[in-house]
């Protein structure tokens, strides 16, 4: 599998007739699949509009909280969206912030990946049985679903969905490797990481398990910023960049590619509610190290430097605070360099 003929694209909510175009787009361009990242709404909806004007793309949640709805809710969420699409989805769960899961959400977020395994487990024991009538309970350390009188109205498209798990540290990594179908790999990933700790946590989960490499599909997710003009790339993903690298529970990650210092000022200014000192605190080496900016030939070049460990590759724009016209400049950069090869 080469990662540049497995692209996805991110679609976000629209309205009805953008969403049509996008997905009309992305089908002509023969991209492989299309991701919806839940905020606060959940995915499954663009996914099943996406679903209903599509026919051959993948519809993936990339990703769904997984703490802040019951299993049973997830699982019938992906089979509703599997009918829908004749079996063309995908369930990427991931843990977020427990900030957001506690805060926002006021749900329990524990030990994110003990409670990830047991969510993962209990999807897939619905998806696989729920049409039987024989679940009984479902019983783990979050989540008690009694399921005894549970029955579907019909046997789902597929008793087996993939599921892909997301990451930014190793140990995410391993449990992709061990339980998993797919790891989505952060967008502030870098190259270093990728080769130095990603990968092999991966294969650490895979031997564990005693599976092949070829039992899970990595998929890179990366900021794209194709601009003949290096410097204004920089400059026009640097707050985005910023953005996704305030949360403290990174700190780990920014010490391990040598970007601790920075990114510990740029916190500083978030956590005081100095947006733009946030910015001027993300320097033009850490926009360089996370996201592929400037000329063609040199976001291929480290483009290749990245998928050597991928199958598949979803490349995004560094949308946060730009203005629609540079958001539309940058997108025609990602579909003229990746899409419809």
């Amino acid at each position: 599998m080469t990662a540049i003929n497995h692209i996805w694209a991110q679609l976000p909510p629209m309205p009805r007739e953008q969403l049509v175009a996008a997905v009309a787009g992305y089908e002509s361009a023969g991209l492989e699949g299309i991701w919806a990242s839940q905020t606060f709404g959940a995915p499954f909806l663009p996914l099943s509009a996406a679903a209903a004007v599509s026919e051959k793309v993948k519809l993936g949640t990339g990703i769904a909280l997984a703490f802040v709805r019951s299993p049973l809710e997830t699982a019938c969420n992906i089979m509703d969206l599997d009918l829908i699409s004749g079996g063309r989805a995908v369930l990427g769960l991931g843990s977020s912030a427990q900030s957001l899961t506690e805060g926002a959400f006021g749900s329990s977020y524990g030990k994110p990946l003990t409670h990830m395994r047991e969510v993962i487990g209990m999807v897939r024991q619905i998806v696989a049985k729920g049409h039987t009538g024989e679940l009984g309970v479902l019983e783990g350390e979050y989540h008690r679903l009694d399921l005894a009188n549970f029955r579907t109205l019909a046997p789902p498209v597929r008793t087996e969905i993939p599921i892909y798990l997301p990451a930014v540290f190793q140990n995410a990594c391993e449990m992709a490797g061990e339980t998993t179908d797919g790891l989505l790999g952060h967008p502030l990933w870098n190259a270093q990481w990728i080769r130095d700790v990603a990968a092999p946590a991966l294969k650490r989960g895979l031997d564990k398990a005693g599976r092949p490499r070829s039992a899970v599909t990595v998929n890179l997710q990366m900021f794209v910023a194709v601009n003949p003009d290096k410097r204004e790339a920089i400059n026009d993903a640097r707050a985005n960049v910023a953005f996704y690298s305030q949360s403290p529970q990174y700190l780990r990650y920014f010490d391990g590619i040598g970007m601790g210092d920075p990114a510990r000022a740029l916190q500083e200014r978030f956590a005081a509610g100095d947006l733009a000192g946030m910015v001027a605190a993300c320097t033009d080496e850490m926009v360089e190290s996370i996201a592929l900016v400037g000329p063609k030939d040199e976001v291929l070049r480290r483009f290749h430097e990245r998928v050597e460990h991928a199958d598949a590759c979803t490349p995004v724009i560094p949308h946060y605070g730009l203005e629609p016209d540079k958001m539309a400049f940058y997108s025609a950069g990602i579909a003229d360099l990746f899409y419809g090869n």
